[in-house]
C-alpha cells in the first residue's frame, strides 16, 4: 500500500503548534493532572490511564491534523530519530511530521505515552526545530 501524501501546514498552523512551546515547557507544569486505575476497592485492578492537563490535550489534537500527519511512518526510524536528540535539530518538515505522528500514535499502545514525549524533552525538540523550519523557508502558504 502507498502512503497517502498529505500537504504541508500553513505559516499560521505552524504558528499554533509552536505556540504551545512556552506552555508545555513552562516550569512546573505537568501534562499528566493524575493517574486512574491500579487496584480498586473491590479488588480488582485495571490497567493505569492517565488524565492529562487541557493544554495537552488541545497540542494533540492539533497535532494529530492532517497536515502533521505521516500516514507511511515507520514507527521504528521515528523512535531513531526521536532518540538521536542531535538529528532533531537538522530534521527536515518530512522528518518532523514523522516523529510527530510517532508522538500521537504512541499513546495507542503505552497508557502515558504523550506525557512521556513533553517531559522527556522530545516535544520541545520538535517544536524548536519547527520554528527554525520556519524561519528558514519563506515558501509555506
Amino acid at each position: 500500500m502507498k502512503p497517502v501524501p498529505t500537504r504541508d501546514p500553513t505559516q499560521a498552523e505552524i504558528d499554533i503548534l509552536t505556540s504551545f512551546l512556552p506552555i508545555l515547557t513552562a516550569k512546573g507544569f505537568a501534562p499528566i493532572e493524575e493517574w486512574y486505575g491500579g487496584k480498586q476497592a473491590d479488588g480488582s485492578i485495571t490497567l493505569p490511564y492517565p488524565k492529562y492537563a487541557p493544554q495537552v490535550e488541545e497540542f494533540f489534537q492539533i497535532a494529530a491534523q492532517e497536515q502533521w500527519c505521516d500516514y507511511g511512518y515507520s514507527p521504528e526510524n521515528a523512535l531513531r530519530m526521536i532518540n538521536e536528540q542531535i538529528f532533531i535539530q537538522s530534521a527536515s518538515l518530512s522528518e518532523i511530521k514523522s516523529m510527530l505522528t510517532f508522538c500521537v500514535r504512541g499513546e495507542r499502545f503505552s497508557d502515558g505515552h504523550r506525557g512521556a514525549m513533553i517531559e522527556n524533552g522530545t516535544v520541545r525538540r520538535i517544536l524548536e526545530r519547527l520554528i527554525a523550519i520556519r524561519a528558514e523557508r519563506n515558501d509555506f502558504p
